[in-house]
């Protein structure tokens, strides 16, 4: 695959005088986990698709907390939002778009009150936006009647009530969407939120990963669609573990999207 991403930083865009539409905060999983860079990548080919004018904050983007919030290091949390929040308001940031739903909670709803105010969207919700008012299409393609089960991050679902964008965006694709017993409002935690992601289980007989995968396994997906870097590992790691032939796939909304357009 040709890798020519063209990927403004947000000081290559002050240069230049120029103000981008959105800052995509890719987050450290995006950014250093190898299974989740595909995802950026998948995400920011179709921000270039799209003609998108977004820009990225670089090595000025750092943590933005949640982890250490997760994990009761409240002092720490409060300067790695202040830090940030420094950075952004120095670039007059107003919208972000994130692929994490971690970072998407932190930075919409635990930034406010110290002082960093944006208009923070879910990729699922801004691809949506770009598909609605038809800055981009999508066929089906190779996904078209595939059966495809979407698991809800407990940060995007849950926290935050956004469950029909990543639905809509894979019914775009012609796919068949399967839902699992527990899904939406009642859907059941990969395993990994709440910076468990970081430490050893905890006492008992079956990992949450495993139970999760199990709930998705029973629809008799092709694909288990996930939107989140983190659900993305542990869904990946549970099908590992229950489906010895490697026949389904976990793959991000996005990458869907991506694919279909053989991007």
């Amino acid at each position: 695959m040709s890798e020519n991403l063209v990927v403004p930083t947000m000081a290559e865009m002050l240069a230049q005088g120029k103000q981008p539409e959105v800052l995509f905060w890719v987050g450290c999983a995006g950014s250093f986990d190898d299974r989740a860079k595909k995802i950026t990548k998948a995400f920011v080919r179709i921000l270039n698709r799209a003609n998108v004018s977004f820009a990225v904050l670089g090595t000025e983007e750092s943590c933005t907390g949640d982890p250490a919030k997760r994990a009761g290091n409240e002092f720490l949390f409060q300067m790695q939002a202040m830090m940030n929040i420094e950075v952004l308001n120095a670039y007059e940031i107003k919208k972000i778009v994130t692929a994490c739903p971690h970072c998407f909670n932190t930075l919409k709803n635990e930034y406010p009150e110290l002082g960093g105010v944006y208009e923070v969207v879910h990729h699922t919700e801004f691809l949506k936006s770009l598909l609605d008012t038809g800055r981009l299409t999508i066929e089906g393609g190779q996904f078209r009647g595939k059966r495809i089960t979407f698991h809800d991050p407990c940060y995007l679902g849950r926290a935050n009530n956004v469950y029909e964008a990543p639905r809509d965006l894979i019914q775009k694709l012609d796919a068949e969407l399967v839902e699992m017993k527990r899904s939406k409002a009642n859907g059941l935690c990969c395993g990994a939120g709440g910076a468990q992601m970081f430490k050893d289980a905890e006492p008992g007989n079956k990992e949450i990963n495993v139970e999760r995968t199990e709930d998705a396994l029973e629809t008799k997906p092709d694909i288990i669609a996930a939107g989140c870097p983190f659900c993305n590992t542990m869904m990946t790691d549970g099908v590992k573990h229950k489906d010895r032939e490697g026949n389904v796939k976990v793959m991000d909304v996005a990458e869907l999207i991506a694919n279909a357009q053989d991007l």
